[in-house]
């Protein structure tokens, strides 16, 4: 009788107290790794969050580079690091949903590997073309496309804009000539001079060509036009039927991270999204704020999940294999 009154003591003990790790994290600087060079969208949010979550935790927050192989190096070190909460992934479509399907031999496994924390930013992508092609709408460049040849650039084989394009002229029956690069803005100089007729690229990279008038944003594919061009109508307006695509950046722990840990970094990225500066510093770039129930570890998840299932059926479009 004393054995099972003292384990039903210890029980409510253990109900009551707060685990070690929420009592005790964090107790040392967290790691952000970011899987590409400084400079890119996903270092730019990196060290927002950095910043934001570091007053939130109470604790030092430092951002790494740790570029190579299209985001997957960086990817691979966070996964295999142990699951305690002070190494972190700034993730993104590349090492988690499109390098699947790219690259034959990944260090990891993108859906069985991390633990999401939450989504944090979201870039949506937009169809923009030269002036000099005789299409002001979706529907109009679909006419042209079918006349003459049409080049249409991404930032490279198998980048996210390059599975958005394959998922348009799928949905549109555009006839486009896919013209890929090698990284997100190198495309550009080549579409405002007409070497290329367009571009399938984040909004944030073309609203400030499309305002002076040098190359025009036919569509986003976003939910709602944005703030900074609302007279930029959505896919959705322009006939593609939940038709979304955006680059997306957020925060993942390795596999089995405690989950008040989870819990304790999630609250932290709510509440630094949540600040006015940080979403002021998202919506000057074109980005769109994240809905609250994205910023959740089960609604980031979730997201991933759809985001993976969807890359599939376009590489699978696209005839892409992994090399």
């Amino acid at each position: 009788m004393r054995m099972v009154i003292a384990a039903i003591a210890a029980a409510l003990i253990a109900f009551n107290v707060p685990s070690a790790h929420a009592q005790n994290y964090p107790n040392r600087p967290i790691r952000l790794i970011v899987p590409f060079a400084a400079g890119g969208n996903a270092d730019l949010v990196g060290r927002l969050l950095a910043e934001s979550m570091a007053a939130a935790l109470n604790a030092s927050m430092v951002v790494e580079n740790r570029a190579g192989a299209g985001g997957s190096l960086g990817a691979a070190q966070v996964a295999q690091a142990a699951p305690d909460g002070y190494t972190l992934l700034i993730g993104s479509n590349g090492p988690l949903t499109v390098n699947p399907f790219m690259q034959a031999k990944l260090a990891y496994d993108p859906l069985k590997d991390f633990t999401a924390v939450g989504l944090a930013n979201l870039a949506p992508h937009a169809i923009v073309v030269n002036p000099g092609v005789a299409a002001k709408t979706v529907a109009e460049l679909v006419e042209v496309s079918k006349k003459q040849d049409i080049t249409i650039a991404t930032s490279g084989t198998g980048s996210a804009g390059h599975m958005t394009l394959v998922r348009f002229m799928t949905v549109t029956g555009a006839k486009l000539t896919h013209v890929p690069y090698k990284g997100g803005s190198t495309p550009v100089p080549d579409t405002l001079s007409g070497t290329v007729n367009g571009i399938m690229t984040e909004l944030s990279t073309a609203l400030p060509h499309h305002k002076a008038g040098k190359l025009r944003i036919l569509a986003v594919a976003s939910a709602t036009r944005p703030a900074l061009a609302p007279e930029v109508p959505t896919m959705i307006e322009a006939g593609l039927e939940n038709f979304l695509a955006a680059s997306y950046v957020g925060l993942l722990a390795p596999a089995k991270a405690p989950p008040d840990v989870v819990e304790a970094l999630q609250k932290a990225l709510a509440k630094g999204l949540a600040s006015k500066p940080v979403q002021d510093r998202f919506l000057a770039t074109g980005a769109e704020l994240v809905p609250e129930s994205l910023q959740t570890s089960k609604g980031f998840g979730d997201y991933i999940r759809k985001e993976f299932e969807a890359t599939r059926e376009a590489a699978k479009a696209a005839g892409l294999k992994a090399e």
